[in-house]
């Protein structure tokens, strides 16, 4: 098999368990639901996965992770602004759930809910995406304007309700789970910037402001601040 020839198949087959994953869990698949819905060879799946389905799934959920880690990057940057990501994210998350059917949720989420308990090699897979997407949201409204801790409460804060939106939007059949955590947490940042003390000047790192604060200097034995420049 050529080598673009097992990319393809390899690829194939994360594809088809991520979609399997979203649907009915970790625990709930098996390889050969696998390898039939990725219309691969049985043993393709050991030839890539050593590890079998263990090994598959690590690398669906980090290759998930990444995906939705760039969606949601891709709605930031085209939003008029944190509080209108926020919003379109939400909405658009709650628009997936209606149109199909309220299976296609969160892969992360449903394998995390499974395997907390039993498996910690998924567990720390799990716990790496969420902290990747933590982080991400944390830098963004950092840059935005809003202070570094509580830009990061609020990253943390924007996960966990997305993730708790996909639960409850799936078990009521109804999209205002979600959409109800959207407008939570667009107000928490629209709080969160009217509060920055620097929300109309770049944010700078705490060594940068370091450098800026007044610093003592002596005039005539006396221990004297030093004007700051505006």
């Amino acid at each position: 098999m050529s080598e673009s020839r097992q990319r393809d198949t390899r690829q194939r087959i994360v594809i088809a368990t991520a979609e399997l994953f979203r649907r009915q869990g970790y625990n709930g698949t098996s390889v050969k639901q696998v390898t039939a819905a990725a219309a691969a060879p049985f043993g393709s799946l050991y030839h890539f996965f050593p590890g079998g389905k263990e090994d598959l799934g690590d690398a669906v959920v980090r290759s998930s992770g990444q995906a939705y880690l760039e969606l949601f990057e891709v709605i930031y940057d085209a939003a008029d602004g944190p509080a209108a990501a926020i919003s379109d994210f939400f909405d658009g998350a709650a628009e997936v759930l209606v149109e199909t059917g309220y299976l296609d949720a969160c892969p992360i989420g449903t394998v995390a809910l499974e395997v907390a308990s039993t498996n910690d090699r998924l567990r720390r897979a799990t716990a790496d995406v969420f902290d990747s997407w933590i982080a991400a949201a944390g830098t963004r409204l950092e840059r935005a304007g809003v202070d570094a801790a509580a830009a990061h409460e609020l990253a943390l804060t924007l996960v966990a309700a997305v993730e708790g939106g996909f639960m409850l939007s799936r078990a009521a059949q109804s999209p205002e789970p979600m959409r109800a955590a959207g407008r939570s947490m667009r107000r928490l940042v629209e709080d969160a910037l009217v509060l920055s003390p620097r929300r109309d000047r770049p944010v700078r790192s705490r060594a940068a402001r370091a450098r800026e604060a007044p610093q003592p200097v002596r005039e005539g034995g006396d221990l004297r601040r030093s004007r700051q420049r505006p």
